[in-house]
């Protein structure tokens, strides 16, 4: 697959009422595109993209007046509400005065990857819905863009996986149910073996839930869950720490200067190793070489 972008959204965003802050653009994005930005009013006709729209208003209250072939329905959206709509579907939208927004464009294939039992999963056509969850994976995803750092394309994925899995359980016009029993199966002691090895082998390296999931000869939304189920935490959590026990070791034991060891355990620059180390240890590279 490739980077997902500006050709993959209706068109609002090229409007020139729209005033671009950050957008993923150039980070390797495959399953979903980001953009975050100031719009003024505007009425406009947009033709059907083949991914789904997610909108997050930043503020408000504002006047949404949307439908197809003509404005049908009108709504006050207030700060946190969420404006969905299906891919492959034609919108006639208004928007009434200046806004703060959050546009996600997630994939065909990643929200079809949720599905259980085969069967499509299609997107409702929403507005002025509030969803907690939805809303923090959103500003989660918003965050990433914000402060990229390589080293976090599998978090990247994971959130994306998320958005997904969320789009088809609360705002899907099927609602599906799984079995509890498909989300408590963990990784077989091979494949964990197998994802343990890869991440190991590539911790100087970003690594892709895809790639992860390879190793373990599952499609990304199974892995994730099984993942979860064995480990207790999602891919991308167990591959951070994963990096600070390597870094921790290096530090430890020889002179390597910290922004090497950075570098070699996967981490952006040495300010970024040393912001993780403080999370996840409560302590400095600086102090941890003392410690050795």
């Amino acid at each position: 697959m490739s980077e997902m972008g500006l050709g993959d959204t209706h068109g609002i965003l090229t409007r020139p009422g729209v005033r671009p802050v950050r957008t993923s653009t150039g980070l390797g994005w495959e399953q979903l595109y980001l953009s975050t930005q100031r719009e003024l009013p505007y009425r406009d006709a947009f033709q059907g993209a083949g991914s789904h729209l997610v909108i997050l208003h930043l503020d408000g209250p504002v006047t949404v007046r949307r439908g197809r072939r003509g404005l049908t329905a009108a709504r006050q959206v207030p700060p946190g509400g969420l404006f969905l709509h299906p891919a492959d579907t034609e919108l006639d939208v208004e928007l009434g005065g200046h806004l703060n927004t959050v546009h996600v464009y997630l994939s065909d294939v990643a929200l079809q990857a949720t599905a259980e039992d085969g069967r499509p999963v299609r997107l409702k056509e929403e507005f002025g819905t509030t969803d907690q969850l939805l809303e923090q994976l959103v500003l989660a995803l918003d965050g990433v863009v914000r402060h990229w750092e390589p080293s976090g394309s599998t978090y990247a994925d994971q959130l994306a996986l998320m958005t997904a899995a969320q789009l088809a359980r609360r705002h899907s016009v099927r609602q599906r149910v799984a079995e509890p029993t498909q989300w408590q199966v963990g990784l077989s002691d091979r494949q964990f073996t197998a994802v343990r090895e890869l991440m190991n082998a590539r911790l100087s390296e970003p690594l892709s839930l895809e790639d992860l999931a390879s190793a373990a000869g599952l499609g990304v939304s199974q892995f994730a869950r099984r993942f979860r189920a064995r480990t207790g935490c999602p891919p991308h959590r167990y591959l951070v720490r994963l990096r600070v026990e390597r870094a921790a070791r290096l530090l430890r034991a020889g002179s390597m200067p910290i922004a090497q060891v950075a570098a070699a355990c996967g981490f952006s620059h040495q300010e970024h190793l040393t912001r993780v180390i403080r999370s996840h240890l409560g302590t400095t590279p600086a102090a941890l070489r003392r410690e050795g």
